[in-house]
């Protein structure tokens, strides 16, 4: 990231803003395009729906999908964790070293 803020203009639900972040440019539009997408296909399966509604519906999408993968990242680094400590626990066992000699 660049200390400067960048100005990019970008098109969500129809409309044009201009958003300054520290973030790359192509970074934030890769952003606003997931926002915009997300409003298009809620537009889509709900049929006519208030612009703001649907920003609030995308937004809400969007903080699921964020929690749903947040849980899984710390359900794998718990697996992770514990894979480790029973890998390390059998070299241990195989090298004949006890708990306390670590």
């Amino acid at each position: 990231m660049s200390a400067d803020k960048a100005a990019v203009t970008v098109r969500i639900a129809g409309e044009e803003h201009t958003i300054r972040a520290n973030a790359e440019p192509e970074y934030t539009k890769r952003c606003a395009k997931l926002v915009d997408d997300r409003i298009h296909e809620i537009r889509m399966q709900a049929g006519l729906i208030e612009g703001h509604k649907a920003a609030i519906l995308a937004a809400l999408s969007i903080a699921d999908e964020c929690f749903q993968a947040r849980d899984a990242l710390e359900q794998a680094k718990k697996e992770v964790a514990s894979r480790a400590t029973n890998l390390t626990r059998r070299i241990e066992a195989e090298m004949g070293i006890e708990a306390s000699d670590a």
